[in-house]
């Protein structure tokens, strides 16, 4: 009897030590899907950003002396956001920590200075845009200078621009798996999701 009550003893013992860690493996995989969902979401944003701006600058010359050149990025950034905010995207734009437009080397990185970033501002209280619908605010604005202006880049001859566009993102735990890491290791868990496009201005060459 003595012996069944140790066995017994034993037995609870050990489930107790199993427990959190198949409910952390749950948890970890139920985690991993709602972020890879996330990474989707923001990549098929990024590409449809390059898209945009691919279409207003390709076989078409910005006007320099236009008042606000700057609106191909806004109009550029409008279509990110479109598509961050879409139904059940489950992406939260106040986490959006940077949408960077920039001319990119031909190994994808950005070219030196010629880079342009966006950050939240706001729900409707960044830049203006003007949609054949009519004008609307945005919820980014443009941080610091206009250091790649859109009437700058190269979109004909043998040598066009690549412009690229990144989305940072810092993604939002949707489970308790911060607070099961933090109870079974003492450490926080925090990550940033981020995807790049870049597209030839010129896809012809």
């Amino acid at each position: 009897m003595r012996h069944h009550r140790r066995e017994r003893g034993q037995g609870l013992v050990e489930f107790t030590l199993v427990v959190p860690i198949i409910i952390l493996v749950l948890v970890s995989v139920a985690e991993i899907g709602l972020a890879l969902g996330n990474n989707h979401t923001i990549g098929y944003g990024s590409r449809e950003g390059a898209r945009v701006g691919l279409a207003l600058a390709n076989g078409n010359a910005v006007d320099c002396t236009d008042p606000d050149p700057a609106g191909v990025d806004k109009t550029l950034v409008a279509a990110v956001q479109r598509i961050l905010k879409s139904p059940g995207s489950g992406i939260d734009v106040a986490r959006v920590t940077g949408i960077r437009i920039f001319r990119s080397t031909a190994d994808g990185r950005v070219d030196g200075n010629a880079f342009n970033t966006w950050t939240y501002v706001g729900e409707g209280n960044g830049a203006e845009v003007d949609p054949d619908a009519g004008f609307i605010k945005i919820d980014f604005d443009r941080a610091g200078p206009d250091q790649w202006p859109a009437c700058g880049r190269v979109n004909n001859g043998p040598s066009p621009d690549s412009i690229g566009v990144t989305v940072d993102y810092q993604y939002r735990f949707l489970t308790p798996l911060p607070q099961l890491v933090n109870a079974l290791t003492g450490g926080a868990l925090d990550f940033t999701l981020s995807e790049t496009t870049v597209m030839s201005l010129n896809p012809s060459v």
